[in-house]
């Protein structure tokens, strides 16, 4: 935000004459995000162009662009954007911030280029550690090999503003981005002036105005956005499609602190519109539509599961597996995935008092809510926990699941069931499952999961344990958001797993510890090391004993006695 401020000044003189004026005058406004002593950490921003050197053929390219931001770094920015000419590639930020105005340039040749932005920072190949880009390395023709990271990187102050600008922008759950309060630096300069006079018919007129000299009078300063700078931001945010909550975040801070924004918060106001999972970095192309799995790129169309025979749900349901009529001539080769069935299960190495579960194992579908309700219908009031293993699936319906599952009160954990005279392939063979009544099996903990929306199910129960199994995360869609929130309120799991879930792509089945999983109140209980899931609720008729040690309810291990 520059102006200029000029003065008429009338004097009277008689005749012609010279009149020296001496002004001392806020000729110009300069707005910064950085502090004074922040702008002589880092240079000034400058491009290097990046090849990856960690692959072959078809290397990923990259602009990196590390440093300050000065006035004269939206020229720099068009400089190599004519060098590379109409190739669409990633411009990778690591800054500190810096002036307001040039952010906004670079964010606007940006959006108008069609490129993608992220946040990392990048090391050029043989360069030292406490100089990842170092000259020696920069080649003359400007294919400097390197490879990007996220660690530690960040975009500060100013960047986020130039980050807006990406077509698609990301950043890492390792990767820092920052905003604050808006500094207007007013610059005061003294300004002298050669002024002629001449009297005509008895009036004074001016002849000439010559500014013969110049000199730096004092700097003031201030945090208050007068309206002119408000509408400037606001109305390149909304260019950008970035919320106007952004400018609440920016004046929380004071310009001497830093307001890091979570990546929930980042995604939800569309500073970036996706994370990048463990696999992915900066620099990274978008994928197309039709990307190969193969392709080097972030955010893989998610692959299709394959097409499996719907069971149809009987008016009268019974003890049968849902998959029963579904193609009974399956032998040796099964497909990868399959819809979610439910078996009651008994515990086949017991005696007298036999342990009971739903064992629910499959992709969740539009129609696995009703499979649960058809079971849940027979079984009548009993109580019996539901142990779960899935890759997830549709997410509607695993609300679903879960509501049903939480207004029956059951428990839910994580497991394998393994069937008696199954094949390891598969250890839930139709062969083995009864044709009326609970079907005798076994169930463990260790090498079970549960991934993406079925934690969404797991969340539901009360209570829900875990012991040695996988537990993994999700990121739901945009659209999916206001559903998701509700959902995780209704089972009163703290905020955080929101902020965890979205640190997973959407097609990333991102995992967790145990201990996280209690901490963000996914789980509630830790199955001890000698017990397995399923086992901790008894037949409505089971006598006490060592096999069958509870009967109302599930024991919940404190996080502190069993977390390895």
């Amino acid at each position: 935000m520059r102006f200029a401020v000029s003065f008429l000044v009338k004097c009277l003189f008689s005749r012609s004459l010279l009149v020296f004026l001496l002004l001392t005058l806020p000729i110009g406004a300069v707005t910064s995000q950085a502090a004074e002593k922040k702008k002589a950490a880092q240079p000034p921003m400058s491009f290097i162009l990046v090849r990856s050197f960690l692959c072959q053929e078809n290397c990923p390219e990259w602009i990196s662009a590390e440093g300050r931001i000065t006035s004269d770094t939206p020229a720099r920015l068009r400089k190599i954007l004519k060098k590379i000419g109409g190739r669409k590639l990633p411009v990778v930020f690591r800054s500190e911030g810096g002036d307001v105005d040039a952010a906004y340039a670079m964010g606007r040749i940006i959006r108008k280029a069609g490129l993608e932005t992220a946040v990392g920072g990048t090391r050029l190949k043989g360069c030292p550690v406490g100089d990842t880009r170092c000259e020696a390395a920069i080649a003359k023709d400007g294919a400097s090999g390197g490879y990007t990271y996220s660690a530690g990187a960040y975009c500060l102050s100013a960047c986020p503003l130039a980050l807006a600008g990406g077509a698609s922008r990301v950043s890492s759950q390792w990767a820092f981005i920052g905003v604050h309060q808006i500094t207007t630096v007013y610059n005061k300069v003294r300004v002298s002036y050669r002024i002629e006079y001449k009297i005509v018919n008895g009036k004074k007129k001016e002849i000439s105005r010559k500014e013969v000299g110049r000199k730096v009078a004092g700097q003031s300063s201030s945090t208050k956005l007068g309206k002119k700078a408000t509408a400037a931001l606001t109305a390149y945010l909304k260019e950008m499609g970035v919320s106007e909550d952004v400018i609440g975040l920016m004046m929380s801070a004071t310009p001497d602190n830093i307001n890091i924004v979570p990546a929930a918060e980042a995604l939800r106001t569309g500073l970036i519109t996706d994370m990048l999972s463990y696999n992915e970095w900066p620099g990274m192309p978008l994928c197309a539509p039709d990307a190969a799995a193969e392709a080097v790129c972030h955010g893989h169309p998610a692959a299709e599961a394959p097409v499996a025979a719907k069971a149809p749900v009987s008016e009268t349901p019974v003890f049968e597996s849902p998959v029963q009529d579904a193609a009974a001539d399956i032998s040796e080769r099964l497909p990868r995935t399959r819809p979610m069935d439910f078996l009651l299960m008994y515990n086949g190495n017991c005696q007298e008092e036999c342990t009971q579960w739903i064992s629910a194992d499959g992709d969740i579908t539009p129609d696995t809510p009703a499979r649960l309700k058809a079971m849940l219908t027979t079984l009548g009031e009993r109580k019996l926990p539901v142990v779960l293993q899935s890759n997830g699936g549709d997410m509607d319906a695993a609300f679903a699941m879960g509501r049903m599952i939480r207004a029956a009160g059951l428990e839910t954990s994580i497991g394998r069931t393994q069937l008696p005279n199954c094949p390891k392939l598969d250890p839930r063979c139709i062969a083995s499952i009864a044709k009326s009544g609970p079907t005798e099996g076994e169930v463990f903990a260790g090498r079970a999961y549960c991934l993406s929306t079925c934690t969404v199910v797991l969340t539901s129960g009360t209570p829900r344990i875990v012991g040695y199994s996988a537990i993994g995360l999700v990121r739901p869609t945009a659209a999916e958001y206001t559903k998701f929130f509700a959902y995780f309120d209704e089972m009163g799991v703290r905020a955080e797993t929101y902020e965890t879930m979205m640190l997973a792509t959407s097609i990333e089945q991102r995992k967790i510890l145990r201990s996280q999983a209690l901490d963000l109140g996914i789980i509630n209980g830790i199955i001890p090391y000698d017990e397995e899931p399923g086992y901790h609720l008894c037949g409505p008729d089971a006598k006490e004993s060592l096999r069958c040690p509870r009967k109302a309810e599930a024991e919940t291990v404190p996080a502190a006695a069993s977390v390895n």
